[in-house]
């Protein structure tokens, strides 16, 4: 897997526009820099081995409604012939946006991707994990507290305003203060022997 070191300011723009989930706090006593989980969801699925052609690398899955479908396994599929008939495939995929506020001066503005993998070992059922994980860091210049809304600027230097979610928090940053988004997703696709015992 590649790893980038930049992102675009569409995809800046997108994290932004999602996290907007509350860049803010209360009164008094300097209140806690908002963090948090702005979405997050889990997919699963599930389909049992029908057939295998071990030559074509052709499988073909059924999907718990009974519906049929195939799908050819790539020369990186590891292991291909410990797949029986019977066999379950179980696919998950999980994503998530969190977002943290940090005082200024303890972070720099910027934005990365991370990326790893694993697979299945030598002999075992074919089985796959990889998780991408793509970080933005913006600076807040400028707070309406009549309104909620923040204007954050991008490592790219482009500003964009957003609706704070909860207007308790907007007391709690202040301009110069960084916001860093985090987005993260998570695929694992694993072979498990059927309850036939096959």
């Amino acid at each position: 897997m590649n790893t980038r070191r930049t992102l675009t300011a569409s995809t800046l723009t997108l994290f932004i526009s999602l996290a907007a989930a509350g860049c803010a706090g209360s009164a008094s006593a300097p209140p806690p820099l908002p963090s948090g989980v702005v979405s997050e969801g889990l997919v699963t699925a599930t389909a049992t081995v029908k057939a295998i052609d071990q030559t074509t690398r052709e499988v073909t899955l059924e999907r718990t409604d009974g519906s049929r479908f195939k799908i050819k396994a790539g020369d990186e599929v590891r292991n291909l012939a410990q797949v029986k008939v019977g066999d379950v495939v179980k696919t998950s995929y999980h994503e998530s946006l969190a977002f943290e506020v940090k005082k200024a001066g303890s972070a720099s503005p910027g934005a990365g991707v991370a990326e790893a993998g694993t697979r299945a070992k030598l002999g075992e059922k074919p089985g796959v994990a990889g998780a991408r994980t793509a970080t933005v860091t913006a600076t807040i210049v400028a707070i309406d507290r009549n309104t909620n809304r923040v204007t954050l600027r991008g490592p790219g230097g482009d500003d964009i305003v957003v609706q704070a979610r909860d207007p308790k928090n907007v007391a709690a940053v202040s301009p110069g203060d960084l916001v860093e988004l985090t987005y993260t997703e998570a695929v694992a696709i694993s072979v498990e022997p059927g309850t036939s015992g096959r």
